[in-house]
């Protein structure tokens, strides 16, 4: 579903249109006909033959290798051209303890956010039935409503392409106790994220979006979510190793693959996703691989048709523009195309098990790849990737975009780009706001006029730099992929690149809360508060051994004290603070209403402490100087005052204060 590497890339630094980008904003154009793939500039180079045997030869030395270097336990590979699968096959084990090989026929692996295809088709379906409408109020189709914004509703287009502009909803996604998992109608009604966005106007990946339109998908037709999939997709499509039933159904669970942090440490337990439409599936690399060819084949897989050629048409390109030139978003699918080659794809990632899905839709090939570890330091990440690359590079080589501008121009365009910005997919309205402080996205600007975007790194795990090709558009000579940005009246007003723009772009960060200036004096403020907390009792000890008085009495006395007990409190609700959030990334479980009681504590007590530290802490600075302290007491109790301001601004902005339990 791609929360949980998202969540850690924030912490750290990854758990999911495109011509002039000099120009305003654009709306999107969510019925205009799609842009053809980028023209050839030369001959493209010939590839090899996408036959069985090439293919298998060619994995058999990606992936073991791949696997064994990265600590991943398994993995399988799906491969489909003209409507035959050319190549299915399993790497690896699926259960480290009792090494049992992967069977890509039977075992199942989970596709995490590539289950959004299916939620999809099925919306697609019934669109097709005349039972949906892709451009009502998406209120029409619930038992309850979806809270009002004043600048227009939500509509199943807005859903189906990430523009609902829906906050990260995090709580409750993933769970491992399967007790746990509510019934889609009550997930949804009690999870409603803040809409932050205008509907339409940004996108930003939702996986609450998704489950809605799985509920949506119970009301109109009549069965559970479950029940339409089991009859209307895995059914025609012959998918008798797929499901989206949670628990797993008795005849399936004996084939479900263990899923592992790395191979070389034990399995972990079963993922339940609460938000089952969104990233539920398991299934075998087979059954992907029909899924693949029906909608290669225009919505028919071996004569059982689940859309109709128009409506897998209207799917597959009907695209949501928003910074030329770059990948945009279509009805559920998102363009990935590469090497001029038109590609629609979609990712996938649950804690543990991490996939993609690519139909190179002109020459009717799609491959799919699963993994079930994440690897060590997330090579899970960089295998489907180098996957995806060396496989086009392979059989579809074609030419990249090319051009040069000045050095004066590329230099001040580079200039112009740097800086922070704001990830449109984020949790904005509740504690979990503080990610966007630890792991904000930075932009730097070289000498040599190229752009760096600190969160993006290449395969090699070395930062990735993009030199300027056209005005405003950049390319990474190494893989192909490009940056963009809209400017408006010479300021930035978004930019994103090819990996990730049909579903994220990054907007300026506001100067009140930029981590430009915040992060650091955050940094030193909880440095010098901390350092006091610590050396407080150490001072004290000494001065006892050494039978030295403190020599302050009076109010001085009582600011130095209060000052002590401030920074105290200060730091140690800080430090519960950062433990459940660093808990939070590490365990998507960890993030459950049984956490709110202590959440509710922990909101009261940061207003005592943030508020009345602060205070307290300026009351100390003014006793320090308005009386005969020492210069160093009086000038450290004045950066400790500053430092209790600047935490307290910081758990304003990042709404530490907000005592909000959804997030």
């Amino acid at each position: 579903m791609g929360t949980a590497n998202r969540l850690i890339g924030w912490a750290l630094a990854a758990f999911c249109s495109l011509a002039g980008a000099a120009q305003p904003t654009g709306s999107p154009a969510a019925a205009a006909p799609p842009a053809p793939a980028p023209a050839p500039v030369a001959a493209a180079p010939t590839g090899h033959a996408l036959v069985r045997a090439d293919v298998e030869t060619w994995l058999d030395g990606f992936m073991p290798y791949a696997l064994e270097r990265g600590d991943v336990a398994g993995a399988v590979v799906a491969v489909v051209k003209d409507r035959e699968v050319v190549l299915v096959k399993g790497y690896g084990v699926s259960n480290v303890a009792t090494k049992a090989p992967v069977d890509p026929n039977k075992t199942l692996f989970r596709p995490g956010s590539t289950s959004k295809l299916f939620t999809w088709t099925a919306v697609m379906q019934l669109v097709e039935a005349g039972k949906l409408n892709l451009d009502h109020d998406i209120n029409e189709y619930l038992g309850f409503k979806i809270p009002d914004r004043d600048d227009g509703p939500i509509t199943l287009r807005h859903v189906m392409t990430h523009t609902a502009g829906f906050e990260e909803a995090i709580k409750e996604l993933i769970v491992e106790d399967p007790t746990r998992l509510a019934p889609l109608k009550t997930y949804i009604e009690r999870a409603t994220p803040t809409r932050i966005f205008k509907a339409g106007s940004t996108p930003a990946y939702s996986n609450y979006a998704t489950a809605l339109a799985g509920y949506i998908i119970e009301r109109v037709s009549g069965q559970s979510f479950d029940d339409y999939l089991d009859a209307h997709i895995f059914k025609p499509l012959d998918m008798a190793h797929a499901t989206f039933r949670q628990p797993l159904p008795a005849n399936l669970a004996a084939d479900m693959s263990q899923g592992y942090g790395v191979a070389s440490e034990p399995a972990k337990p079963f993922e339940t996703v609460v938000a089952a439409p969104a990233g539920s599936l398991s299934a075998s690399g087979a059954d992907m691989a029909h899924f693949m060819i029906a909608h290669l084949e225009g919505g028919e897989y071996n004569g059982n048709r689940i859309l109709s050629a128009e409506t897998a048409k209207l799917m597959h390109e009907t695209p949501t523009t928003m910074i030329p030139p770059l990948n945009r978003m279509m009805l559920g699918f998102y363009e990935q195309n590469y090497n001029g080659h038109r590609v629609i794809s979609h990712g996938g990632d649950t804690q543990y098990f991490h996939s993609y899905l690519h139909l190179f839709l002109d020459d009717h090939v799609g491959i799919f790849v699963s993994v079930n570890s994440v690897g060590r330091e997330g090579s899970a990440g960089a295998i489907r990737e180098a996957l995806f690359e060396q496989f086009a590079d392979r059989y579809f080589p074609g030419p990249r975009e090319t051009g040069t501008i000045d050095a004066a121009t590329a230099l001040a365009h580079a200039k112009l780009m740097a800086g922070y910005y704001d990830d449109s997919r984020r949790p904005d309205r509740s504690f979990l706001a503080l990610l966007n402080l630890i792991g904000a996205v930075k932009v730097e600007a070289t000498a040599d006029g190229k752009v760096n975007v600190a969160m993006f790194k290449g395969l090699n795990g070395a930062p990735t730099y993009f030199r300027e090709v056209k005005p405003f558009v950049w390319i990474d000579d190494a893989s192909g992929w490009r940056l963009a940005a809209n400017v408006v009246d010479g300021h930035v007003t978004r930019f994103s690149l090819d990996e990730v723009s049909p579903f994220m772009v990054f907007e300026p960060t506001p100067w009140w809360k930029s981590a430009g200036w915040l992060q650091p004096l955050a940094l030193v403020s909880l440095v010098a508060l901390v350092l006091t907390t610590l050396l407080w009792p150490v001072a004290a000890i000494v001065r006892r051994r050494n039978r030295i008085a403190l020599g302050l009495t009076g109010r001085d006395a009582r600011g130095r004290l209060l000052s002590r007990l401030a920074a105290v409190a200060i730091t140690a609700i800080t430090v519960c603070w950062f433990t459940v959030v660093i808990l939070g990334i590490s365990h998507l479980g960890f993030l459950s209403p049984s956490l709110d009681p202590a959440l509710f504590v922990l909101h009261f007590l940061s207003v005592i402490v943030y508020v009345g530290g602060a205070a307290a802490l300026m009351w100390a600075a003014y006793v320090a100087w308005a009386g005969r302290r020492p210069w160093m007491a009086r000038i450290w109790t004045s950066v400790l005052a500053i430092s209790g301001l600047t935490i307290l601004w910081t758990a304003w902005v990042f709404h530490i204060l907000s005592f909000r339990s959804d997030y």
